[in-house]
């Protein structure tokens, strides 16, 4: 069985930003375009994994980014990824992460070791997070 250490790597491994970010932000962050979300979800076939989807002025991601902020404690996170929109058009970005996505914010997507998503849009509870991830590292 892999260690907590291990399962939170991959599980809180990716972070989306939907803002334009800053420019110190946007250097520390990839470039999310299209065919971007596919390569995400492929190199990480057959692990558990969480996207968040979030902005700067969205209050409810902020509440979420502090609710991954005291997960990556528990579970110590060695790497995450942050990416950032770069396209215009971000509807054809969004279309290619979730064709039933409308664009509602946060958005988070829970991937099991088999590829499946189960999507939730808006703010995170801490404990049903945290028992995705426990049972996670159980299968």
């Amino acid at each position: 069985m892999k260690s907590s250490g291990t399962i939170i790597k991959c599980l809180l491994g990716l972070l989306l930003c939907l803002s334009s970010a800053s420019s110190s932000a946007a250097q520390m962050s990839k470039h999310f375009v299209r065919g971007s979300y596919q390569k995400i979800v492929s190199a990480r076939a057959g692990k558990p994994f969480i996207i968040s989807l979030w902005s700067l002025d969205c209050t409810y991601c902020r509440d979420d980014m502090v609710l991954f902020g005291k997960l990556s404690k528990k579970y110590p996170l060695k790497k995450a990824e942050s990416w950032v929109f770069a396209d215009n058009f971000v509807d054809r970005l969004r279309y290619e992460v979730d064709t039933q996505w409308y664009g509602e914010l946060p958005r988070t997507y829970f991937y099991d070791a088999q590829g499946h998503a189960l999507a939730l849009s808006g703010k995170l509870d801490y404990a049903q997070t945290e028992q995705w991830i426990n049972g996670s590292k159980n299968k």
